[in-house]
């Protein structure tokens, strides 16, 4: 019998191959972003060092009060704006998008539209 591969373990090897070729430097950090079911997560990371230098999600309390549900597009927006903002605080301008195996599709792209109109680059 043939043992069964769960959604999120083929998301995790999809990410895998990813992260084998996407990096983030000083210069060009790297925009992480995490789907659970209930919230979204982004980071901006500096791959050289290790270091989350921005992050943003559903939970912050800035998001929390503006959210009935924080499973949707609109929260992806907000989560979105909200990195990008403080990217921007940070001096980033420009980032590598890394989806974390995740399509390219609703909740992820919301929030990579999101970010890129409120002014990163990627």
């Amino acid at each position: 019998m043939l043992k069964q591969i769960n959604r999120n373990e083929k998301r995790k090897k999809r990410h895998m191959r990813a992260r084998q070729k996407l990096t983030g430097t000083p210069e060009r950090p790297r925009l992480n972003v995490y789907r659970s079911l209930d919230h979204i997560y982004a980071q901006i990371i500096d791959d050289t060092v290790g270091n989350t230098i921005v992050s943003a999600s559903t939970l912050d309390k800035e998001l929390k009060d503006k959210l009935d549900k924080t499973s949707n597009k609109e929260a992806a927006k907000l989560v979105g704006e909200l990195v990008a903002k403080r990217a921007q605080e940070k001096g980033i301008k420009e980032v590598v998008f890394d989806r974390g195996g995740y399509i390219y599709h609703g909740r992820v792209k919301e929030l990579a539209d999101a970010a890129r109109e409120a002014g990163l680059k990627f």
